[in-house]
């Protein structure tokens, strides 16, 4: 499999191996006191973006269709999608300390849509032949970047308190961070989940308003949507309790854990159930 992507799809390997380059230059700039360093990794980014971006509109063109039916579609997607939110994310706090986590993750997903290459182009059944289908996905996984992120996030500010710093990080070199002001981690996950609860919100709406126009009724009690409904209560929860009654520190943090461990099982897990084969949400591959 790994000779027959190298030869016939050398962007694909190219891709992956800039979001590699991209997550290397992150790391070195947490040693490294030159602010290029970093500037290095936000443009191996950039440029795995670019990449990652043909891919999927390389398959769309292929495919005749959205390329989200299958796995390894979705997959590639979502690496997408984590780079572009962390993007936005550095760019909107000025900072670029998660970098290396992040481009970790998209890495890792690029990496394991490998496992999962379906080389064949697959039709999508009528269900799904739908103008909802776009926004649906779209939604969801810009949704799911989001959690991702924060899940990250929570990992560290878990770190970070058992280190004495208080779910935080003390400011930092030019190299990691551009404003030298200490981060709070436990406010940045907080305005991470709010974002991605929003979108989870919108995509439950716009798929039972898809679901009524496919299958008579805004709710079909399919097993991906009772776990999307799950996830979107676990993260609602998340919301309710730090609001309302004041969690903080490392309970909160690994509430948002448990929420993206949910995410990850709608997502990956749906298969191991025994009503998946009469899903039209599993996906194939």
């Amino acid at each position: 499999m790994l000779q027959y992507v190298l030869a016939e799809h050398p962007f694909f390997v190219a891709t992956g191996a800039l979001y590699a380059a991209a997550m290397a230059f992150y790391a070195a700039a947490w040693k490294s006191t030159k602010e290029l360093v970093a500037r290095a990794g936000t443009a191996l980014l950039c440029a795995a973006l670019v990449l990652n971006l043909g891919l999927i509109v390389q398959r769309w063109i292929e495919a005749d269709r959205a390329p989200f039916k299958s796995l390894f579609e979705s997959l590639v997607f979502f690496a997408f999608n984590i780079g572009v939110v962390y993007l936005a994310f550095e760019k909107l706090y000025k900072t670029r300390v998660l970098g290396v986590l992040a481009m970790l993750l998209s890495f890792g997903v690029i990496a394991y849509s490998l496992s999962k290459w379906d080389a064949e182009i697959v039709k999508l059944p009528p269900a799904l032949q739908s103008a909802w289908f776009v926004p649906h996905v779209m939604v969801y996984f810009v949704g799911y970047a989001a959690v991702a992120l924060a899940s990250l996030l929570s990992v560290v500010q878990i770190v970070s308190e058992r280190k004495g710093y208080g779910g935080k990080i003390p400011g930092l070199h030019a190299g990691t961070i551009l404003t030298g002001q200490e981060l709070d981690l436990e406010k940045m996950t907080y305005e991470l989940v709010r974002f991605g609860f929003v979108l989870l919100t919108i995509g439950l709406l716009v798929g039972s308003v898809w679901a009524k126009s496919a299958w008579g009724d805004f709710w079909v009690w399919d097993p991906k949507e009772n776990w999307s409904l799950v996830t979107w209560l676990v993260y609602g929860a998340y919301l309710h309790l730090r609001r309302v009654r004041g969690w903080r520190g490392e309970r909160a943090a690994w509430l948002c854990l448990l929420g993206f461990s949910v995410v990850m099982f709608t997502y990956l897990g749906m298969k191991m159930l025994p009503t998946a084969e009469a899903s039209n949400h599993v996906y194939s591959g």
